[in-house]
C-alpha cells in the first residue's frame, strides 16, 4: 500500500508541473540548425502546431534521440499513394541546450550530428546555446536527466507538454494535442 502511494504521488507531481504550463506561452528561443541558420521559437513557427523537444544534459540526449524516427514518421514524413495528403503540418524540432561551460561544446555537436544524423532530420535539429534559468524557469523543467517534449497552438501557446523517453502512448497524446 505505501509503495502505490509513493508510486501516485511521484505520478501526480509529474502530471502537475506539466498542467502548469499549458496555457502559457512558450519563451523566446534564438537557436540555430547545423547550417548556422538562426531559428526564433515560437516566432518563426507561428501559424500551425508546433513540437518542441528540448534537452539540456548529455544523459537526456538518449532519451530525446528516442523520439526522432516515431516523431519524423507521424508528422514530417510525406505520405504518397492512397494516404498522400492526409499527413499533419505540424513544425517539428529537437533542441539540444548547450548552457554554462558546455556552450563551447556547440560547434563540436552540429559537426558531429552533420556526421551521424541523417540528412532529412537535420532541418528538424536545432542548437541553441545560452543560458537555461528562463526556460528552466518558465517551462518547469524539474529534472536534468530528461528531455521535455512541448505542443506550441499557432500562436505559440503550449497546449500540451510531456517529458522522458518516448513511448507509443506519449506521441498519441501528441497527437490527439495536435487534432484538438
Amino acid at each position: 500500500m505505501k509503495n502505490r502511494l509513493i508510486l501516485f504521488v511521484i505520478l501526480a507531481s509529474i502530471n502537475f508541473t506539466q498542467a502548469q504550463v499549458i496555457g502559457k506561452m512558450f519563451p523566446s528561443m534564438v537557436a540555430e540548425t547545423v547550417e548556422d541558420k538562426k531559428v526564433i521559437l515560437p516566432d518563426n513557427t507561428k501559424g500551425k502546431y508546433t513540437l518542441v523537444g528540448l534537452a539540456y544534459s548529455k544523459k537526456s540526449e538518449e532519451d530525446l534521440n528516442s523520439w526522432f524516427s516515431p516523431v519524423y514518421n507521424k508528422f514530417v514524413r510525406k505520405t504518397t499513394g492512397l494516404l498522400e495528403g492526409m499527413g499533419y503540418d505540424v513544425n517539428v524540432y529537437f533542441v539540444p541546450m548547450f548552457t554554462g561551460v558546455n556552450a563551447a561544446a556547440t560547434g563540436t555537436a552540429k559537426k558531429k550530428a552533420l556526421k551521424n544524423i541523417d540528412p532529412i532530420l537535420l532541418p528538424h535539429i536545432l542548437f541553441y546555446k545560452g543560458e537555461l534559468k528562463t526556460y528552466k524557469d518558465s517551462l518547469d523543467f524539474e529534472k536534468r536527466d530528461i528531455p521535455y517534449f512541448f505542443v506550441l497552438d499557432p500562436d505559440g501557446k503550449i497546449v500540451f507538454a510531456t517529458s522522458g523517453a518516448y513511448s507509443d502512448d506519449k506521441l498519441d497524446e501528441v497527437e490527439e494535442s495536435i487534432e484538438d
